[in-house]
C-alpha cells in the first residue's frame, strides 16, 4: 500500500509542477488555440503540451517506484508512439489516416509485448482483430471526447479509478502501481485544465490516456461465474464509447464523411441545453461512475442480474441517444468545425 500511495504523490506532484513549465514552453514558442470570437471563446490564447506534462509525470513516478516488465515496456513503448504522434497531429500536419497508422504502429507494439484480448473460447485471429479494434477505438474515443475543460482528462481519471478497484480486488500489483501514476498524473493536471482551462492537453494527452487504459483493461482479470463479467471493462469506459457511437451515428444520419468535424458530440449539444461547461463535465463524471459501478457489479451479480443491468443500462443509452440527437446545433456546424475545450481548435 505504501508502494501504491508513494507513486501516486510523485505522480501528482510531477503534474502540478510539470504542467505550468509545459504552458510556459507552449506560450513561449506561440503553440497555442488563440481566440478568434466566433468559434474559440476563451479570453486569451490557451497553450498545448498539457499531455506532453501528463505523460512525463506518468513515466517518472514510474521509474522511481516501480521495476519494469516486459508487458509495461509494452504499454510504454506505445503511449511514447502515440504521444509522439499526438504532438505532431497537435500542429494540424497529419491527415487522418496518417494518424490512424501511427495509433495501428502502438497497437502493434502492444500485441508484440503481450498485451492482448485473450478469450479462451475465442481463436487467436479473432483475439488479434478485438484487440485492434479496441485499442484504436477507445484511443479516438478520448480524443473524441476532448472537447471541453476538464472533460476527456477527468473522466479518465474516474475510468481509471474503476480499474483501479478491479486491480486492487484481484491483488494485481502491476496494474495497480500504472492505474495509480495514471490517476496522480491526471488530477494533477485538471488543476489547470478546469474551467477556464489555463492549459489543453492535445491530441497527445487524449489519445495516451485512450491507450493506457485500453492497455490495463485488457491485461486485467475479471472472473466471475458467468461470461457477462468480461463487459466490466466495456462499462468503465462506456461513456467515451457511447459519445463516439453517438457521433458516428449523427454524422451518417447527416451523410457526413467519419472524420469530418461536426457539433455533434454529446457535450456540446448538453451546452445547447443551457448547461455550464462545469455542470456538464460533473454530470460527465457521474455518469462515468455510475456505468462504471455497473461494470463492476458484473463480477458479483448472477447471470440473470447481469442481464437485467446490462438491458437497463443499453435502454437508457438508447433513451439519452433519442432525446439529444433533437437538439439543434445546426448553427455551429455550418462553420465546418466542432467547437473544443472553451470554443473550438480542431475537426473531430
Amino acid at each position: 500500500m505504501l508502494l501504491y500511495l508513494l507513486t501516486f504523490i510523485l505522480a501528482l506532484l510531477f503534474a502540478l509542477y510539470g504542467v505550468p513549465i509545459a504552458r510556459k514552453a507552449a506560450l513561449k514558442y506561440g503553440i497555442v488555440d488563440a481566440p478568434d470570437g466566433l468559434l474559440k471563446h476563451q479570453k486569451e490564447p490557451v497553450p498545448y503540451f498539457g499531455g506532453l506534462a501528463v505523460y512525463l509525470a506518468f513515466l517518472m513516478s514510474l521509474a522511481f517506484t516501480f521495476e519494469f516488465r516486459h508487458d509495461v515496456l509494452g504499454i510504454i513503448l506505445g503511449g511514447t508512439i502515440v504521444v509522439m504522434l499526438g504532438l505532431i497531429d497537435d500542429f494540424g500536419v497529419l491527415t487522418p489516416w496518417t494518424k490512424l497508422a501511427g495509433q495501428l504502429l502502438a497497437v502493434f507494439v502492444l500485441i508484440k509485448s503481450g498485451v492482448r484480448i485473450e478469450i479462451a473460447a475465442f481463436p487467436e485471429w479473432l483475439d488479434l482483430a478485438l484487440t485492434v479494434f479496441w485499442m484504436v477505438g477507445l484511443i479516438n474515443a478520448f480524443n473524441l471526447l476532448d472537447i471541453m475543460d476538464g472533460l476527456s482528462a477527468g473522466v479518465g481519471a474516474v475510468s481509471a479509478g474503476c480499474l483501479l478497484v478491479v486491480a486492487l480486488l484481484q491483488g494485481d500489483q502491476t496494474i495497480t502501481v500504472m492505474l495509480v501514476a495514471l490517476l496522480g498524473s491526471l488530477l494533477g493536471f485538471l488543476k489547470y485544465n478546469w474551467h477556464p482551462a489555463r492549459i489543453y492537453m492535445g491530441d497527445t494527452g487524449a489519445m495516451l490516456i485512450g491507450l493506457l487504459l485500453g492497455a490495463m483493461a485488457m491485461i486485467g482479470k475479471y472472473p466471475s461465474d458467468h461470461p457477462l463479467s468480461l463487459l466490466t471493462p466495456v462499462f468503465i469506459v462506456g461513456i467515451p464509447i457511447f459519445d463516439t457511437l453517438f457521433v458516428m451515428y449523427i454524422r451518417y444520419r447527416r451523410g457526413l464523411p467519419i472524420f469530418w468535424g461536426s457539433p455533434d458530440h454529446i457535450a456540446i449539444r448538453l451546452r445547447h441545453w443551457g448547461l455550464s461547461v462545469p455542470q456538464i463535465v460533473i454530470t460527465s463524471y457521474v455518469a462515468t461512475a455510475v456505468v462504471g459501478m455497473i461494470g463492476l457489479a458484473m463480477l458479483s451479480v448472477s447471470l440473470e442480474v447481469g442481464w437485467i443491468l446490462c438491458a437497463g443500462t443499453v435502454g437508457t443509452l438508447l433513451l439519452v441517444t433519442m432525446m439529444l440527437k433533437k437538439v439543434d446545433v445546426r448553427r455551429p456546424e455550418q462553420a465546418g468545425i466542432a467547437p473544443t475545450q472553451s470554443g473550438g481548435r480542431k475537426a473531430a
